[in-house]
């Protein structure tokens, strides 16, 4: 039989050191993955949508040209960020390898809401600028931040009466990169 004896005292300590730094390296704190750093290709995902917007979209005349602006949060309308006006590139990009010529415009005040009924509407002055173009139509978008995705709303509008040609929602999750290109809150 044999005898399993009593630890001296520094075997003690030392069992004892390795259990406390075992337990301080451990944590209470819930795991939020909402946090963890997850990989979207955010101009692929913008393909994509970009994509869908123009195969539902209203037939566009390839003579005439369509206007694009920077997409705006949609808690200020007046407010763009670098994710606006990344989004705006890249649908700007795809609408113009559909053939229709398109017309930038680097503005602020591309939308506003109508007073008592909540539309958005396109502003005085990219109707406007879409009469002195000829522009048969625009594109704008909306982004809303939530907890953990950013939500996007993108239509084509026509200049002459403000009917939706087309339109569009997605979302993408919130990762470093995207958050990045977002106003600070």
């Amino acid at each position: 039989m044999k005898r399993i004896g009593i630890p001296s005292l520094s075997q003690a300590a030392v069992l004892l050191l390795v259990l406390l730094f075992a337990v301080g390296c451990s944590s209470n704190r819930p795991v939020n993955t909402a946090s963890q750093d997850i990989q979207v290709d955010v101009v692929g995902e913008l393909r994509k949508a970009s994509k869908h917007l123009f195969a539902v979209t209203a037939p566009l005349d390839i003579n005439q040209p369509v206007l694009t602006a920077s997409f705006a949060s949609i808690d200020d309308l007046q407010q763009s960020s670098t994710f606006g006006r990344q989004a705006a590139e890249v649908f700007t990009s795809e609408l113009a390898r559909t053939g229709v010529p398109v017309v930038e415009v680097k503005m602020r005040d591309s939308l506003f809401i109508q007073e008592r009924t909540g539309e958005l509407m396109l502003s005085r002055e990219l109707r406007h600028l879409s009469t002195s173009h000829n522009a048969q139509a625009v594109l704008v978008g909306t982004y809303a931040i939530g907890g953990t995705h950013l939500y996007v709303n993108v239509r084509v509008v026509r200049t002459a009466d403000n009917v939706i040609l087309g339109s569009h929602n997605f979302s993408l999750p919130i990762n470093r990169d995207l958050r990045s290109m977002l106003p600070r809150r």
